[in-house]
């Protein structure tokens, strides 16, 4: 059974600098109905302006993923980390105990393009940690990659959080596909492009839940990218 979120139905908020669309609640956008699922807490799919971004501000007690789709983002944080994420390149952060980052758009002609991912942490007071791991376009192509995973498995990046994070680009016509067990639930994201997922159609943005011990099946239609949660 799928339960759809269509691209249009998220909250939507253009500041100028930013234009972001929340899957679930978040920030001055609030719906009950769409708080999260397990311990997925946010995606939020986010536009930013060349040369502008997200000025120093602190975390605590989250585990933070962000995924570039498009330009690059600029990361500096209370850790001595600094570096950009340029697609490809998956970015981690356990905030634990407090960290303190800024993020900006590293171009000052081009926007960047991401997705924001928070997983609620397993085990709170942890030790900030911090890892960018790239996924190159062949190893996501008609598979699905493990990009995040409670015990690093697979070369994927280890989290304080049991949930499998997969992402794929299935070339137009082939299928992927992942069997859910019966205790857990899966979330897909289309983060562009268009997808049949189980011969329900899909575009950018758009989103469905997954009932627990579902088989998934995902089947490139217009240069799709696709990230697939599996989660207890």
């Amino acid at each position: 059974m799928l339960d759809l979120r269509r691209a249009e139905d998220r909250g939507h908020a253009n500041h100028g600098w930013l234009d972001t669309w929340h899957t679930f609640s978040f920030s001055s956008y609030y719906d009950p109905a769409h708080m999260g699922i397990s311990n997925l807490r946010v995606i939020n799919d986010d536009r930013i302006a060349p040369g502008d971004g997200f000025p120093t501000h602190g975390h605590r007690d989250m585990e933070i993923v962000t995924y570039v789709l498009d330009g690059a983002l600029e990361h500096k944080d209370s850790m001595g980390n600094g570096s950009v994420i340029r697609p490809g390149e998956v970015q981690y952060m356990a905030a634990g105990t407090g960290v303190r980052h800024s993020e900006y758009n590293a171009s000052e002609r081009e926007p960047v393009h991401l997705l924001q991912i928070w997983l609620l942490p397993n085990q709170t007071g942890v030790e900030p940690r911090y890892a960018q791991v790239a996924f190159p376009a062949a190893a996501r192509r008609n598979r699905l990659a493990l990009l995040v995973s409670p015990d690093g498995r697979d070369g994927s990046i280890a989290t304080h959080q049991d949930a499998l994070l997969y992402g794929t680009l299935p070339d137009d016509g082939v299928t992927v596909s992942h069997q859910l067990a019966d205790d857990r639930q899966g979330y897909v994201h289309v983060a562009r492009g268009r997808v049949w997922l189980n011969d329900v159609e899909l575009v950018a943005g758009d989103g469905a839940r997954i009932a627990a011990g579902e088989h998934v099946v995902i089947e490139g239609v217009d240069a799709g990218e696709v990230l697939f949660f599996d989660l207890p």
